[in-house]
């Protein structure tokens, strides 16, 4: 299975760079419509529901206090995606990327996985919770 840094690897290398949280959430609707288009994940590392949309927190360690990730920052292998998986990555480059990151946080924010994950937290409170990959495909599935 890929890792976070091979999928992060891949968006910058198709994408160009870009800021920290743009990547976080193209990383997140990667992995979302793999689950649903591919049934699988794409990566195994979690994604956590933090106060500004889904993080996936070893990738956020990796480029911590830097705005504006540069291709080749994350280090791992854009090379090591099938050619379904850059297929799905480049579906969700091509449908999400135009978007800023304040509009995919935006974006995030009004959808169930999220909203479940952040359930009895404060809209600006810290949290950890891990977003379900089953509330990830039961959700993306059904909006398709």
């Amino acid at each position: 299975m890929l890792s976070i840094f091979d999928v992060a690897a891949y968006i910058l290398e198709r994408c160009g760079a870009m800021s920290a949280m743009k990547l976080q959430k193209l990383c997140y609707y990667s992995q979302a419509w793999s689950l649903v288009w591919d049934d699988e994940p794409l990566f195994p590392e979690p994604i956590e529901a933090w106060v500004n949309g889904p993080v996936i927190p070893v990738l956020y360690s990796k480029h911590k206090g830097i705005f504006k990730i540069e291709v080749g920052a994350v280090g791992g292998n854009p090379d090591a995606l099938s050619d379904r998986q850059r297929e799905t990555v480049n579906a969700v480059c091509d449908a999400y990327s135009r978007m800023n990151a304040q509009e995919l946080s935006d974006l995030t924010h009004s959808e169930q996985p999220y909203i479940r994950a952040r359930r009895g937290l404060e809209p600006f409170e810290r949290g950890h919770e891990v977003i379900s990959l089953a509330d990830m495909s039961e959700y993306y599935s059904s909006i398709q």
